[in-house]
């Protein structure tokens, strides 16, 4: 009974032992030499520094000399710097293929607090699902960090992050939104401001679309998965309706600049005819109000020479010398009443005179008279 126990423990320990000798050729550790970029790091394995590619995940491009650096590149790669500082042990866990193409080591790669390291950069929502070959082995965990950044917004899939497909959108949104509803313009330098910020508007939504629209087979990808195939067609849809429509109104817009131009030019023009008209009433005022001072002006000068006259006169008649006059002798009658004296009997002129006589026309006859 004692050798069939023995046996039955030696055989587990035979089968256990084959199951870590299986483990351990699958599987390496190391120390972090450097980290490369978001999802390749240099580790030393057995005193050889091997360029490590982290298994399933995919993250934005820093490195390629074609193309210019990706959203969160810079930011993947710090992370990865943190969760993998250099000296730090890591544990090296392989997958159906060993290496790929470029001769790099393909792992799921664990750090000192036993976290898949790949799985943790789809969490934050710096790296996306992804296969190579035939190596799926840790594309479950990392595709369910993938869809709790998803839920939480984290990294790719924020609209605070300027640079995220989802922040270009919020912004092409938003921009469109303020220019739907811009107030009316009442003047063409406002119609003309509001055509500017509208064209604005257009290329900024216009950029969006044109990402938006942008193949998402294409080798980088990475930014288009913010969204599923289904809802980026849906919301490229709904944009693309927007601009349309914010096209249509900037046509409105300019044709009512061209409006408010020549309305503002023809009261320009009545304004100044109008200032020409004030200008000749009031200098045409002046005039007339010159003369009538000026006749004002006369007529007192002519009265007040008038006056100066009479007052000369006046002066001169009251400097004239005051005639004498005679003195006057009053009649006083004799004491005694004048008693004249009886008429003397007429002395006869001639002999035979008979008195007067009344001679008839022709003076041949005469009566006494």
């Amino acid at each position: 009974m004692r050798k069939l126990i023995i046996g039955a423990a030696a055989a587990v320990v035979i089968v256990t032992g084959s199951l870590v000798a299986a483990a351990a050729a699958n599987a390496d550790s190391g120390t972090v030499v450097r980290v490369i970029d978001g999802d390749t790091v240099i580790v030393s394995i057995n005193n050889l520094d091997q360029t490590v590619r982290l298994l399933n995940v995919n993250t934005p491009e820093t490195k390629d000399p074609n193309n210019p650096t990706e959203c969160l590149g810079p930011e993947a790669t710090d992370h990865l710097e943190e969760v993998l500082p250099v000296g730090s042990k890591v544990r090296l866990e392989f997958d159906a293929e060993r290496h790929d193409k470029y001769g790099r080591t393909l792992a799921g790669v664990f750090n000192a607090s036993n976290q898949l390291v790949n799985a943790e950069i789809a969490r934050r929502g710096l790296g996306v699902p992804m296969v190579v070959g035939e190596n799926r082995k840790f594309l479950p965990p990392v595709e369910a960090a993938y869809q709790e950044a998803r839920s939480v917004k984290a990294g790719l899939f924020a609209e605070t992050i300027e640079c995220t497909l989802p922040a270009q959108l919020a912004a092409a949104s938003e921009a469109l939104t303020a220019a739907e509803n811009a107030a009316p313009a009442t003047t063409s330098a406002g119609a003309g401001a509001t055509a500017a910020g509208i064209a604005a508007t257009l290329v900024t939504a216009k950029a969006a679309r044109d990402l938006l629209s942008a193949g998402r087979d294409t080798e980088h990808s990475i930014i288009w998965a913010a969204y599923e195939s289904a809802e980026a067609t849906s919301k490229l849809a709904a944009l693309s309706t927007r601009i349309t429509r914010l096209e249509s109104t900037l046509t409105k817009v300019k044709d009512q600049q061209t409006t408010l131009a020549a309305a503002e030019k023809k009261a320009a023009e009545e304004r100044v005819a109008a200032a020409a008209r004030a200008e000749a009433d009031r200098k045409a005022a002046e005039q007339a109000a010159a003369a009538a001072k000026k006749a004002a002006d006369e007529a007192a000068a002519a009265e007040q020479a008038r006056a100066a006259a009479a007052a000369a006169e006046a002066e001169r008649i009251r400097n004239l010398p005051v005639p004498v006059a005679p003195p006057v002798q009053q009649y006083v009658p004799p004491a005694q009443q004048y008693v004249p004296p009886a008429p003397a009997a007429p002395a006869n002129p001639a002999p035979g005179y008979t008195g007067p006589r009344c001679y008839a026309p022709g003076g041949k006859t005469w009566r006494p008279c």
